[in-house]
């Protein structure tokens, strides 16, 4: 808002949205029916919506209606304070060398899938005949400057495929 980035104070509702749905719902399309959680980057996504929504006290939950799971956010400022909560947790976790209790926090929140739930979401993703991952190019900013050398503006360009940056990452970015 301050930057003038997003249209109103309403904006960010879209993407905490989106995150606690494929957290709680929308990723398990990637795990075989009757497996756990094991990628690391979804047992993150898991465990910060699954510990939202056990601690949401109704400002966050998952309902059921016409036999499908939906996800029902009705207080954003709740939810908010709930993510503050968990990274205040998760950096007391860090700062303490507390083992035990990260260990509790990943194989409460992290790890396992409710069965139920998980062929829900496979049936339903099943119909939509979509891959279950995406892929995107990342585009090149360059920045432009006037006669003076001060940046005026930005152009963006998509001039590479898929694959090719893909390759250049690797090459570039490998360990």
């Amino acid at each position: 808002m301050e930057l003038d980035l997003l249209p109103d104070g309403e904006a960010y509702k879209s993407q905490y949205y989106s995150y606690m749905l494929n957290g709680l719902l929308t990723q398990l399309v990637r795990i075989d029916e009757g497996k756990q959680i094991e990628e690391a980057h979804m047992r993150n996504r898991a465990l910060i919506a699954r510990w939202c929504l056990s601690h949401a006290e109704g400002a966050m939950r998952l309902v059921r209606l016409n036999g499908k799971t939906f996800l029902q956010i009705s207080d954003y400022p709740r939810l908010r304070q709930l993510v503050a909560e968990l990274l205040a947790e998760v950096q007391r976790i860090k700062s303490e060398g507390d083992y035990p209790a990260a260990q509790c926090l990943v194989e409460t929140y992290a790890v396992s899938v409710d069965p139920s739930l998980h062929k829900e979401v496979l049936e339903r993703y099943r119909r939509l005949n979509l891959a279950p991952y995406k892929g995107f190019i990342n585009p090149e900013i360059k920045p432009v400057v006037d006669a003076e050398g001060r940046l005026v503006d930005a152009t963006i360009e998509y001039g590479e495929a898929y694959d090719h940056q893909m390759l250049r990452y690797g090459r570039e970015y490998s360990s």
